[in-house]
């Protein structure tokens, strides 16, 4: 086991599992992932090894058939994963954060639906806030529901799905101003649906299209879509607690399970880029000896190993904070901000470590060093990080004068 990133007080049960994931991703994962990054190829074979491992129910509660896990398993389950590839914890992100939305807030019925079969990975989620105009400001949300009757029926544009095609089941957040009279604030007019529909692109059920898989620079083998409602017909039991204008609420909780996500993903990468370069700094030689001997690298290997482990203690920090059922939006945006502004900066290093071959696709660290930028804007921005800390700090350290 390797010197960094460990994490103190695990019992018996987390460090088996937490070994089981770690040996699966360094045979399963590692060998395969780079080639098949470069192909936007679905890891398939991946995700069905990872659902006999049962981690889509890693979180979800043993009376569901999941394991019961706590967040923090879950978070360090996502580290090792994206430490192999971060586009496969980005399969089971959305799919947790939806799971966690359900087990906190949706109906009895609802759990009974979805839940058994989500801990399986037979239904499989994403989650829907963005739209093409959006941006950081959720307030601005455009997509709209109206009462017709007994059902609802949605309209509108969402963006930047992960796993927009190959899920079936889609928790989005559109306004419903059914109940809200005019002037009520717009976070207490948004409702969060659930969408059932068919796995694939195209007309996914009436009404609702995934048009195709958005091209990125990165983060590639996982789907990114669009989403288009039009008429689209819901029943009113797939409000998400049976109740409208909570979605607002409902969705950030989830993405507080979504930063701590994210902050884990930082952490894999970068400790993924660290052991990348200080092997290599050992294996190429320049003026007769190993770079790693050279002083300006043990700097830089310095400098990276102590941002892996100090992205790594926030990131423990604030899952255990959420774990503890304390507020942890304070935590999850310090430990999401700094794991990827260091997951950033740890693999930049890594790839000037391998001087001109980290900019050859034959090294891993070229793929890593395109993967890193989407933790800087996934879940809310640096800047939007920022502005939560701020205004919890001004919160917690009000001067009375």
């Amino acid at each position: 086991m390797a010197r960094l990133a460990q994490t103190a007080g695990l019992t018996d049960v987390q460090q088996e599992i937490l070994s089981t994931v770690r040996d699966f991703v360094d045979k399963e994962i590692i060998p395969v992932a780079t080639e098949l990054e470069h192909r936007d190829e679905y890891p398939q074979a991946i995700v069905d090894g990872l659902k006999e491992l049962g981690l889509f129910g890693l979180m979800i509660p043993e009376e569901y058939g999941g394991l019961g896990e706590s967040l923090l398993t879950y978070a360090l389950c996502v580290e090792e994963i994206a430490r192999g590839w971060m586009s496969v914890s980005g399969i089971i992100n959305t799919h947790f954060i939806v799971a966690y939305m359900l087990k906190q807030h949706g109906t009895q019925e609802q759990k009974d639906h979805f839940l058994p079969r989500m801990a399986a990975g037979d239904i499989r989620g994403a989650f829907s806030m963005s739209e093409p105009g959006l941006g950081s400001d959720v307030s601005a949300i455009t997509s709209k529901a109206v009462k017709d009757g007994d059902e609802y029926v949605l309209n509108g544009q969402k963006m930047w799905l992960t796993n927009g095609g190959t899920s079936s089941l889609v928790a989005v957040l559109v306004r419903s101003d059914e109940g809200h009279p005019e002037g009520t604030a717009p976070h207490k007019s948004m409702t969060t649906f659930l969408i059932e529909k068919e796995p694939g692109f195209g007309e996914v059920r009436p009404g609702l299209t995934i048009p195709g898989k958005i091209e990125k620079m990165g983060y590639k083998g996982v789907d990114t879509t669009e989403m288009i409602m039009d008429g689209l017909r819901l029943p009113a039991d797939r409000v998400l607690g049976g109740v409208t204008g909570r979605g607002f609420y409902q969705m950030m909780d989830g993405v507080e399970v979504g930063r701590v996500n994210v902050a884990a993903r930082g952490c894999g990468v970068a400790q993924r880029a660290f052991e990348l370069g200080v092997r290599y700094a050992q294996q190429r030689h320049t003026f007769g000896k190993a770079i790693a001997q050279h002083q300006a690298i043990q700097f830089k290997l310095a400098e990276m190993a102590t941002k892996v482990e100090a992205a790594h203690a926030m990131m423990v920090n604030a899952a255990r904070k959420k774990d503890s059922g304390e507020r942890n939006d304070l935590e999850a945006g310090m430990a999401k901000y700094l794991a990827s502004e260091y997951c950033k900066e740890v693999v930049e290093d890594a790839f000037r470590i391998h001087g001109g071959y980290g900019f050859s696709k034959e090294y891993e660290i070229e793929r890593l060093y395109r993967e890193a930028p989407m933790l800087l804007i996934g879940e809310g921005t640096a800047e939007i990080q920022k502005m939560i800390i701020g205004r919890r700090l001004l919160e917690e350290y009000r001067f009375q004068g």
